[in-house]
């Protein structure tokens, strides 16, 4: 095996190195950092706010459906009614509710991307579930 050796590089090979690295590693410019502009306190606060009212309102729809669900189906052991089915219909219906909802309450849906759609879905859907296991025992 041999050993490295330890002799010092030239000068001519650091900078010939340092050179290198700053070809390879991109520089920031303004432009790049204009794209992560930091939110003022206010829009911070105003975000905040926008994300409660988003999630007291898809847990109140969730649980609202399932006191209705519980009222209607009860145990929900009947053969021709399946439980995704269910879920289902609870998600397709939350969605245009919250579609009504949502602007009354001055949230702007035209932002919402699919991760916030599913956010508040899975709330609706999670509160319909534990309303209606609360209610059967």
């Amino acid at each position: 095996m041999s050993k490295p050796s330890n002799r010092k590089q030239s000068t001519s090979s650091k900078q010939k190195d340092i050179k290198t690295a700053e070809a390879v590693t991109p520089s920031v410019s303004g432009a790049d950092r204009s794209a992560f502009k930091s939110k003022t306190p206010e829009e911070k606060k105003q975000t905040h706010i926008e994300g409660i009212i988003k999630t007291a309102v898809a847990s109140i729809i969730g649980m609202i459906a399932g006191l209705i669900v519980f009222m209607q189906l009860g145990v929900g052991d009947a053969p021709e009614v399946k439980w995704y089915a269910i879920i289902t219909i609870v998600a397709a219906i939350s969605y245009y509710a919250m579609r009504l909802i949502f602007p009354l309450v001055k949230i702007n849906t035209k932002d919402f991307g699919p991760k916030d759609w599913f956010y508040v879905e899975f709330i609706v859907i999670d509160f319909c579930l534990v309303t209606w296991t609360l209610l059967l025992n």
